[in-house]
């Protein structure tokens, strides 16, 4: 086994029954998070949305029209 693991079982085993429940619950929502980051995909429905522009303004035109939108 894992030093890493058997380092934590060590620790959860001086807690109190509630604070291992707690940690067993703070363990599953890093995991639902972990996969929630990495089970989703990016939505890029917009790509190639702005290509009729591309020989009319640069990136750097567009970089400051936006902040120019932004207020900035």
């Amino acid at each position: 086994m894992n030093d890493k693991i058997k380092s934590l079982q060590e620790v959860i085993k001086k807690l109190s029954p509630d604070k291992q429940n707690e940690v067993i619950s703070y363990a599953k929502k890093l995991l639902e998070k972990e996969t929630n980051l990495h089970g989703t995909k990016m939505n890029l429905s917009w790509a190639g949305a702005l290509k009729e522009y591309k020989n009319q303004y640069t990136s750097l035109d567009l970089q400051k029209k936006a902040l120019q939108w932004w207020g900035d």
